[in-house]
């Protein structure tokens, strides 16, 4: 069953689509949840629900076959050399309500 992140990944989709695929969600009765129909795992929802311009990411570890909390980690590093520091503070939370940061 293809759902965004393949059609991401195979070309059959646009980043700027996943509104369109949550719309779909919405008329759909299959009774998934809103991150399986989309292919992502409840740790990269909450990712994507805290803020959206990390859904490239999402898309880059399932492509790579790369656990998205590695991507992260990379990310947190060069989060913490950025000159917004306000983006380090969000990701550094974010890591912390997974459980990922100590």
């Amino acid at each position: 069953m293809s759902n965004f992140i393949s059609d991401c990944i195979t070309g059959d989709a646009l980043m700027q689509e996943v509104d369109d695929y949550i719309a779909k969600w919405h008329e759909d009765e299959s009774g998934a949840d809103l991150h399986n129909f989309l292919g992502m795992t409840n740790k990269e929802y909450a990712l994507f629900i805290e803020d959206e311009n990390y859904l490239g990411l999402i898309i880059s570890a399932h492509k790579d076959k790369i656990d998205i909390e590695l991507i992260i980690r990379d990310e947190m590093a060069m989060a913490a050399r950025s000159d917004d520091p306000s983006k380090t503070k969000r990701l550094q939370q974010w890591l912390e309500c997974e459980g990922l940061w100590n």
